[in-house]
């Protein structure tokens, strides 16, 4: 494994940061000695995450770390966020929005309230932080940020409307802002993961296990630390996986009835909520 890029001056903000890719991500920050915002919605599991990630760095006390508490679809979540780091003194060159949620059901059967938090936290919130990171970075003339799109982001399937059409934005969001930020020494990146063994998508412990085994999935460990990498080298979009690439295009080319098979075996029969 090649070694990693030493991050000791500088500091990050996660959001999403109790679970999955979110923990992974301030875990290999932390373990480049970079110092570390938490934020996510679960005071509890911020302060269980703060805690295993400092049990698992061999020098823990190399970091500063913060957690806060936050819901990002608060309209004032970014001013919260502002007025936080200017309090404790904090000036981070990093930003990592991975927050997000996901749901795989018809656009009919999803409540307004899940369609306004799809939109708050995937669009609205992505945009007003991104927005907030790149003028204070602009003036550094440095600086990461990294977006979290997804596969799904080329996907217009049935059951994912919302989800893969607000990934869409912040994938062709981000690529627009990495060019804007380009003569200002900002990089500006977008991942957008295939199938990641997390909770996300219900699966058992053992058939993550066996997706792992074989390929289809890739480990939230893993995934994170090729992201970072890419980010820290400033380039505009990772994707994870010679076969995520590849199935870009086969799931652009795929025919109506197929799309249609999904909504009738999967949607239509209540299999998948």
């Amino acid at each position: 494994m090649k070694k990693r890029v030493d991050l000791s001056s500088s500091c990050a903000i996660v959001t999403g940061a109790t679970g999955g890719i979110g923990t992974q991500f301030a875990l290999e920050l932390a373990r480049r000695n970079c110092d570390l915002i938490l934020t996510d919605l679960d005071e509890h599991a911020l302060y269980e995450t703060a805690g295993f990630i400092r049990r698992s760095l061999e020098e823990p006390d190399n970091i500063s770390l913060y957690v806060l508490p936050l819901d990002l679809t608060a309209e004032d979540a970014t001013m919260q966020i502002e007025q936080f780091c200017d309090e404790s003194d904090l000036d981070p060159d990093i930003l990592i929005n991975n927050a997000g949620i996901f749901s795989f059901a018809p656009i009919t059967r999803t409540s307004p309230r899940k369609l306004d938090t799809f939109i708050d936290l995937h669009i609205r919130s992505v945009t007003m932080l991104s927005r907030w990171f790149a003028r204070r970075r602009k003036a550094a003339h440095c600086g990461w940020l990294l977006n979290m799109s997804s596969m799904s982001c080329w996907m217009p399937m049935p059951g994912l409307a919302m989800y893969a059409s607000t990934k869409a934005y912040i994938r062709v969001f981000s690529r627009s802002l990495h060019y804007e930020m380009k003569d200002y020494g900002v990089g500006v990146t977008v991942a957008c993961p295939g199938g990641i063994a997390t909770d996300l998508f219900g699966l058992s412990p053992k058939l993550k296990e066996l997706a792992v085994k074989i390929h289809v999935l890739d480990t939230p460990e893993s995934f994170a630390r090729k992201a970072v990498n890419r980010m820290l080298k400033k380039k505009k979009q990772y994707i994870n996986g010679w076969l995520n690439r590849i199935s870009i295009l086969f799931v652009g080319i795929t025919p109506t009835p197929v799309r249609m098979l999904v909504k009738h075996r999967l949607l239509d029969k209540g299999i998948v909520r």
